[in-house]
């Protein structure tokens, strides 16, 4: 979408390089407004108070997954690292999607995968101590119900 947006202003004002600012006299460049707006419309999810959850989770997973075992590092942790990743960018999809439910279903698929991985580092031993498994488990609870909530609003 955002492609042709650009391709329509290029169209518009083909052959300059500037674009007049009105009331100042002054010309902006046209690179500068397209890397605005690409800012602009990449921000947009960035104060849902859930994107930064998931990130937080994110971040936590990719710190404690380095103090796993060797096996556990390379089996259960690539795998919530790569789970709290997806949730990342199901988010960010679902925020600028029209359609929102398919993949709220599919991030609350992934946030359930991500608890039983979480439970079976547990169990394994893998967490070196209760309250890394317990602050993990805080965060994705914590995410579950934000989607749960924006499920919700969406069904209303």
């Amino acid at each position: 979408m955002a492609g042709s947006f650009w391709q329509l202003i290029i169209l518009v004002f083909g052959l300059f390089d500037s674009l007049k600012v009105g009331g100042t006299g002054g010309y902006i460049p046209l690179f500068a407004v397209k890397i605005y707006w690409e800012i602009r419309l990449m921000a947009y999810y960035e104060h849902l108070p859930v994107y930064r959850k998931v990130m937080e989770t994110a971040v936590y997973f990719e710190n404690i997954v380095r103090n796993f075992s060797r096996y556990n590092k390379y089996n259960l942790g690539a795998e919530m690292r790569t789970k709290s990743r997806d949730m990342v960018k199901l988010i960010i999809k679902a925020n600028s999607s029209r359609n929102k439910l398919p993949l709220l279903y599919e991030l609350r698929e992934h946030i359930e995968e991500l608890k039983i991985l979480i439970r079976i580092s547990k169990e394994s031993k893998a967490f070196h101590n209760f309250n890394s498994f317990k602050h993990a488990m805080e965060c994705v609870v914590s995410v579950s119900k934000q989607n749960e909530g924006w499920i919700k609003s969406i069904n209303k």
